[in-house]
C-alpha cells in the first residue's frame, strides 16, 4: 500500500488549492477514504471522509462549506478540492485509507499574504 499527495503550495487567504492522493496497491473505490491536516505544533487532525461504494462524505466543521473531497475511480486517485482558504488551513495533508495504517509524506500547503 503506497499513497502520494501532491498538489500543495503557497497561496493567498481566499485563493484556492487543488490535492491530490495517488493510491497503489489497493482500489480506492473499495474503501473510504480520508484527508488529515497537521498544523506546526499541533495534532493531526481530520479533515474529510469519502465512503467506500455509495460515496458519502463528511466533513470537519472548520472545512464544511469550504472543502470537497472525491475520488477518480479510474485514475485511482483521491482529491481534495479546497475554496475560499484560511491562514487556519496552513498543514501539511495526508490521504488515509479507512482499511489501512500507512501514511504518504504528506503535501504542505501554506496560506499566506
Amino acid at each position: 500500500v503506497q499513497l502520494v499527495e501532491s498538489g500543495g503550495g503557497l497561496v493567498q487567504p481566499g485563493g484556492s488549492l487543488r490535492l491530490s492522493c495517488a493510491a497503489s496497491g489497493f482500489s480506492v473505490s473499495s474503501y473510504a477514504m480520508s484527508w488529515y491536516r497537521q498544523a506546526p505544533g499541533k495534532e493531526r487532525e481530520w479533515v474529510a471522509r469519502l465512503s467506500g461504494g455509495g460515496g458519502g462524505t463528511n466533513y470537519a466543521d472548520s472545512v464544511k462549506g469550504r472543502f470537497t473531497i472525491s475520488r477518480d475511480n479510474f485514475k485511482n486517485t483521491v482529491s481534495l478540492q479546497m475554496n475560499s482558504l484560511k491562514p487556519e488551513d496552513t498543514a501539511v495533508y495526508y490521504c488515509k485509507a479507512s482499511r489501512f495504517d500507512s501514511w504518504g509524506q504528506g503535501t504542505q500547503v501554506t496560506v499566506s499574504s
